[in-house]
């Protein structure tokens, strides 16, 4: 497999996981901060939302930046500037600070880190070929279920040694992934005139649209786990069983997709998704609840794949950093919704919000489809 000798491709990989390594460290590591040194844990969940904040309003505007800079200079000075952030933020609640100095030096690093997943997905596309490219990001996407899984492992031994010692970790891995930045990547120069090419918004939607629906039925059923395992009667432990089988699945899902190393049609992915979700939210026990958890996993990382490697064919290649930022943004946004909505609806309801989105997205691929197949031949 060429793909896995791309010394290129593992530079890159070793870059985005420490990129991303912060973000899944944060809520943990927040939380330890703020309990020790003001005795709230409140205050670092809600440090925790405003660092999402931030990172929303800024992943379109850096994602921009970074495409007039070029990805490759400005993700370096970029995470240099998240580690300086975290320092600061370290330093200084060490030092004992009233609450709002704490929510408010939050803000520069997250408005600094939104757009830095959309210059490393820019970055990948100079970095493999358009071949190897779904198989890239689906390797990519079972290495983050890692990331994800252990970043809070990390804050827990880490927090053992001081409750300030998580947040530096955070700023060290961010220089880590500054140095990790690939050099090499074939990318288009920096924009050097006023004259810039339009995002086909049209053409993205429906892929912005299955980006959405991953992450709001993703959250409605990670954040209602224990909801869901209550309805069974089972105790609060039984969650773990849940997150392994939907771990498991969501990296099966993106091996087999690797492996088959095609795009794939995505009303598949979507269809898995309506049937897994009906199937959660309907309360068929344990059975009911494990399986269709394990096919929403399988469907993840596919779904994100193909709408990824698609949205790279449509966005002008000067302007992939600030595409690829929107996409993770509108992704964000359904893990904010979706996190909302089990808050506010009945448990059973909440994933149906993710089935309807799925339904919709793929009632979009259908007239994407027929669009496309209306089109002349050349």
């Amino acid at each position: 497999m060429t793909l896995l000798r791309n010394s290129g491709y593992w530079r890159w990989s070793a870059g985005v996981q420490l990129n991303r390594l912060p973000a899944t460290m944060a809520p943990l590591a927040f939380t330890a901060l703020t309990t020790a040194t003001t005795g709230s844990y409140r205050l670092g969940g809600v440090m925790m939302a405003v660092f999402i904040a931030a990172e929303m309003v800024g992943a379109v505007p850096t994602g921009r930046l970074l495409d007039r800079v070029g990805p490759t200079r400005g993700l370096v000075v970029m995470l240099t500037l998240v580690a300086v952030g975290l320092f600061a933020l370290a330093a200084v609640a060490s030092a004992g600070v009233p609450d709002l100095v704490l929510l408010a030096l939050v803000i520069p690093p997250g408005l600094v880190a939104g757009g830095l997943n959309g210059g490393f997905r820019t970055l990948l596309a100079g970095t493999v070929t358009e071949a190897e490219l779904p198989r890239a990001v689906s390797i990519d996407a079972m290495i983050l279920e890692g990331v994800i899984v252990g970043g809070p492992l990390l804050v827990a031994l880490l927090a053992t040694s001081g409750p300030a010692v998580p947040v530096v970790a955070m700023a060290v891995v961010a220089l880590l992934a500054a140095l990790l930045v690939p050099r090499r990547a074939i990318t288009a120069s920096p924009q050097r005139t006023t004259e810039r090419q339009p995002i086909p918004v049209a053409a993205c939607v429906p892929w912005l649209m299955g980006l959405f629906t991953v992450g709001l039925l993703l959250s409605t059923i990670e954040v209602g786990l224990l909801p869901l395992v209550q309805r069974l009667g089972a105790p609060d432990s039984a969650t773990a069983v849940v997150i392994v089988v939907l771990c498991a699945a969501s990296i099966t899902g993106s091996a087999l997709y690797a492996a088959r190393g095609k795009v794939g049609d995505p009303r598949l992915f979507l269809a898995g998704f309506v049937i897994g979700g009906i199937v959660v939210s309907t309360g068929l026990g344990w059975a009911g609840l494990l399986t269709g958890v394990a096919l929403v996993g399988l469907c993840t990382g596919p779904l994100m794949a193909v709408s990824s490697v698609n949205l790279q064919k449509l966005l002008p290649e000067r302007r992939r950093s600030e595409g690829f930022s929107l996409a993770f943004t509108v992704q964000a946004s359904g893990f904010g919704l979706g996190s909302l909505a089990i808050g506010v609806l009945p448990v059973w309801l909440a994933p149906l919000l993710g089935v309807g989105a799925a339904v919709v997205a793929g009632i979009m691929q259908v007239r994407t489809v027929a669009h496309a197949r209306s089109q002349p031949v050349l």
